[in-house]
């Protein structure tokens, strides 16, 4: 095993764990008013978006790049 896959399966496992958690604080926050839980609930939504990326990104699913010559 390389360290490219140590890399993947730590990105896909950290994302995932991210993505629960932000999940489930949405989820508890949602109906909360004002604007600064506004902000908060922003953050969250974007915070999970991004552990969704890494998980894809980590899985192979966002493609590949030809290494620099």
């Amino acid at each position: 095993m390389d360290i490219a896959q140590i890399e993947r399966i730590l990105a896909i496992a950290g994302g995932v764990i991210v993505a629960v958690v932000s999940a489930i604080a949405l989820k508890n926050d949602w109906k909360t008013p004002g604007l600064d839980n506004t902000v908060f609930k922003v953050m969250l939504a974007l915070l999970c978006f991004g552990a969704l990326l890494a998980i894809f990104a980590g899985a192979g699913f966002l493609g590949t790049f030809p290494k620099a010559a």
